[in-house]
């Protein structure tokens, strides 16, 4: 029990030249069709299977909550067919189902029963439901007056005091604090372990690599790419850049990553080194020792501004750490065409044993969001090794002093 499956499901809505059409339709014996249809999904077709995690990304507007809606039941596909086994629990909308004017407990209630509990388990749990949302005497008190952070926490309290077979949440934990966020995702996991199949839309690309198997971009309303997440953001970050639509690509590498590049191409990267301490190139290092990082960059048409950025990712795509010649206070100006520039950012490796990625990215301003010349992921890939420093655990090398006195 807990599996998803989408067949060529499609999602339009009628729209009307008038605010009389749909009665005028209506009412016509000879049935003539006064509507438009705005398709918001078209040809969504994927699986997910008991136990696993996916995560759905799309920019505003994509479909991502209209399919999950579908996916609930809570509205119909216009064609495909979808298919859900086991309990579900969602979180589709902040406070969806809570009636303003009730108490918070009685909303409890109603909004168990909607998920198919009796009102003896809800009752039953109650005491647990009130302790995890920890919103104190606020329980008994008309909804009206919560804020979305309090909604937030008994929504999500109530729909999961139990394990479902199908967990689906749709951006609401976005608008909780810090604190019930890492209260909340730690619940998810426990859920994960024991078997839960999560469907999670969200845009913060930490949690989606954190918590899922694989995710889905959603493009103007079809499903663009599927794939580790890792990828799938790299390439929906590429898409956010690329505003004219020049150029965005995914290669696949050796290790069986997947390089994306993108950008108008008005300057491109031409040869990418990373140096160790003695200036040749590596692919292993030492925990601490120092690195450069060499970039040849290409001038391809004129342009008034020119910045530079890394950042280096851990084996799951998280950022580790970033920076640029913007904030360097090392931009570029008025650059023309078939200049060439060497760049070179040297930096320790303090860093924990494992395999990392460097992303380059040239663009102007102080973000690639701005203007994207070149955005490449899986610019260079290395391990770090420790050789030389005592034992210690993590993605970073923080060597402290230790002082111990008696007192």
């Amino acid at each position: 029990m807990g599996s998803i499956s989408v067949k060529s499901v499609g999602k339009a809505y009628r729209q009307y030249p008038s605010r009389f059409g749909r009665l005028l339709e209506w009412m016509s014996p000879s049935r003539i069709v006064r509507h438009d249809l705005r398709w918001v999904l078209r040809d969504i077709s994927f699986e997910v299977k008991q136990g696993e995690a996916v995560g759905i990304v799309g920019i505003n507007g994509a479909g991502k909550s209209t399919l999950l809606k579908m996916i609930t039941g809570t509205t119909q596909p216009t064609t495909g067919s979808i298919a859900v086994s086991g309990r579900v629990a969602a979180m589709l909308e902040l406070g969806m189902g809570f009636h303003p004017d009730f108490t918070g407990r009685q909303n409890v209630i109603m909004a168990g029963q909607l998920l198919g509990y009796s009102a003896d388990e809800i009752n039953a749990s109650m005491e647990r439901i009130e302790d995890f949302a920890e919103i104190g005497e606020a329980i008994d008190k008309p909804v009206r007056i919560y804020s979305s952070g309090m909604q937030m926490r008994l929504a999500f309290s109530v729909a999961t005091f139990q394990r479902p077979d199908i967990l689906i949440v749709d951006e609401a934990l976005s608008v909780g604090d810090a604190y019930f966020q890492h209260k909340s995702f730690d619940r998810i996991r426990s859920y994960r372990e024991l078997g839960t199949t999560l469907l999670i839309v969200s845009h913060d690309k930490t949690a989606i690599q954190a918590i899922c198997d694989r995710a889905i971009l959603l493009n103007e309303g079809r499903l663009d790419k599927e794939g580790s997440p890792e990828s799938i953001f790299d390439y929906y970050n590429a898409l956010l850049a690329d505003k004219e639509g020049k150029s965005v690509k995914q290669i696949p590498s050796n290790d069986k990553a997947t390089q994306t590049i993108s950008g108008s191409g008005e300057a491109s990267i031409s040869n990418i080194r990373l140096l160790g301490p003695n200036g040749f190139a590596v692919e292993a290092v030492d925990v601490g020792s120092t690195l450069r990082l060499e970039v040849d960059v290409l001038i391809n048409q004129d342009i008034a501004e020119l910045v530079i950025g890394y950042m280096i990712k851990d084996r799951l795509g998280q950022p580790v750490f970033g920076t640029n010649s913007h904030h360097l206070e090392h931009s570029r100006q008025a650059l023309v065409r078939d200049d060439r520039i060497k760049y070179s950012f040297t930096f320790p490796a303090n860093l924990g044993e494992g395999t990392y990625s460097i992303a380059i990215a040239l663009h102007a301003g102080d973000t690639h969001i701005i203007k994207n010349y070149e955005w490449r992921d899986l610019a260079v890939v290395f391990q770090v090794i420790n050789m030389s420093k005592r034992k210690f655990v993590g993605c970073a090398w923080i060597e402290p002093t230790l002082t111990i006195e008696n007192y």
